[in-house]
């Protein structure tokens, strides 16, 4: 099979077996719903305690027993700035294993299609902006995440790799800073919205007068709803079949003061934000060009405001159960 070749492509049949690996995370999650909506009727799910993907021997034991028809990898250990800073060495280690034990056994299992997702993060700190695809391996990382984007560049090549040796139509897509119900609301390794959300509910309810951010406000960041990817995962698998990777975003990005003001706005907070420059601020500007996905047929539908507005009533209904 050639990369241009497209004929294992098109409408999924809703019957086949799907396995959505990492299915209780915030991408996962929306993947599921979007494919229960769709009216897929055989998605395979399997907990934590159920298949460790760092236990090779499990990972292989499900994937040859069950030899699912589509896989989607959303399995990853995440977090934001302060996770991937303190704890390198484990994002590196944990998602390399995951990400291999599962791509082999795919490979084992001769998994006629799958899809792995990465971040936008394995692009250089200094890139062109908006961010082409092409920009991969052109420069530095951003050091506070790089051991999270080595593990994600390597699945990138792992894709390309097997589409190389075995002909399999396998694809990757590298979403942008997502958010959304079922995101993780921990103050310790949530990314930056849930983490803002976080705050400024907790500001309001306890009458602080300030609420202080890391960085200076200043660098930009593009946001895509989880339930906007789920819907470009489906698309993907449906209309893409190419070795290289492409971006999923809206193309649109803010700053973090502005998003702040958006957060604050929509939880009805009304004190002062203030911002700590000795923290840092990561990479500066980080939005995609999303020029590949709307050639293939797919743009972002949810707006920002509305996103945000949403997220804040989902963590406040489920407050109980939220990760903190």
């Amino acid at each position: 099979m050639t990369d241009e070749m497209t004929s294992s492509i098109g409408a999924l049949d809703r019957a086949a077996s799907v396995y959505i690996a990492g299915h209780r995370g915030l991408v996962g999650s929306a993947l599921y719903r979007k494919l229960q909506s769709e009216g897929f009727t055989n998605l395979l799910v399997r907990q934590h305690n159920e298949l460790d993907l760092t236990d090779r021997a499990a990972t292989f034991d499900f994937m040859l027993e069950a030899k699912p028809r589509v896989v989607i990898d959303a399995a990853a250990r995440v977090g934001g700035i302060m996770a991937n800073n303190t704890y390198p060495a484990d994002f590196l280690s944990e998602n390399l294993q995951i990400q291999v034990n599962l791509l082999d056994a795919a490979v084992a299992a001769r998994v006629p299609r799958l899809l792995f997702l990465g971040s936008s993060c394995i692009y250089p700190k200094l890139a062109r902006q908006p961010i082409e695809e092409a920009a991969l391996l052109t420069g530095p990382l951003e050091p506070t995440n790089d051991a999270y984007a080595i593990a994600k560049i390597a699945g990138i090549l792992q894709i390309q790799a097997v589409r190389r040796q075995y002909g399999l139509s396998w694809i990757s897509a590298m979403p942008t800073n997502l958010y959304g119900p079922e995101d993780n609301f921990s103050n310790t390794s949530s990314h930056l919205l849930p983490a803002l959300i976080r705050r400024y509910e907790e500001a309001k309810a306890g009458g602080a007068p300030t609420v202080t951010n890391w960085g200076t406000g200043t660098p930009r960041r593009e946001l895509l709803h989880v339930d906007d990817l789920a819907s470009a995962c489906l698309h993907l698998l449906e209309h893409y079949d190419r070795a290289g990777h492409v971006n999923v975003g809206t193309g649109v990005d803010h700053t973090i003061s502005e998003i702040a003001d958006m957060v604050a706005t929509a939880v009805g907070y009304t004190g002062e934000t203030r911002w700590d420059s000795t923290k840092p601020d990561g990479t500066p500007r980080k939005v995609l060009d999303v020029s590949l996905m709307l050639q293939a047929g797919w743009h972002a539908q949810v707006p920002l405001r509305e996103g945000i507005e949403e997220t804040v009533a989902w963590y406040r209904a489920n407050f109980d159960a939220v990760r903190r």
